[in-house]
């Protein structure tokens, strides 16, 4: 993966430094414990809003925003919820775009650790390349939840690195 295509999409630093070390694309994908670095660049690469790509970048930040499920109060299930909600629409069996961002909404409403299903439902819409934050701010929310209860971000960080690998096998195409 070359460093300057990162650059052109405006790569954190950390990432950007990260990548060069790395010897191949592939390597750098198959080595990646940041799950925050890989649907970032996922969500800047993955279409428009009902596209088949960003589908898939849905169902992958709704697996990684499930991490932080665990964290959610009992009987809270606006997050739960919204997960379903973006998982719905991605596999085509019913919700519309309006419907995630209530689903969404609903989420944000209710508190911190549900922030990783905000996110991942938001990843559902976001089309514009500057909402591509939200793809990975589901892997990140999710790391944040774990941290606040006294997990270790880069534990699920890396978890999330994981789940993207299983939806994504190879580096995206960055040309």
């Amino acid at each position: 993966m070359r460093t300057d295509e990162l650059l052109k999409l405006r790569a954190c630093a950390d990432a950007v430094e990260w990548v060069a070390d790395q010897p191949s694309a592939a390597a750098a994908w198959c080595n990646c414990e940041r799950g925050d670095w890989m649907l970032w660049l996922l969500g800047r690469l993955s279409g428009k809003p009902g596209s088949a790509k960003r589908k898939r970048l849905v169902l992958c930040c709704c697996q990684c925003a499930r991490l932080a499920l665990t964290h959610v109060p009992a009987g809270e299930d606006r997050p739960r919820l919204a997960i379903e909600t973006a998982e719905r629409w991605a596999r085509e069996e019913g919700p519309t775009l309006s419907d995630v961002r209530a689903a969404s909404a609903a989420a944000d409403a209710a508190g911190a650790a549900s922030g990783a299903a905000s996110d991942a439902a938001y990843a559902a819409y976001a089309s514009d390349a500057a909402y591509a934050a939200y793809a990975a701010d589901a892997a990140y929310a999710a790391a944040d939840a774990a941290d606040a209860a006294g997990g270790t971000r880069a534990k699920t960080l890396a978890e999330c690195a994981d789940i993207v690998r299983e939806h994504y096998p190879q580096p995206p195409r960055l040309t």
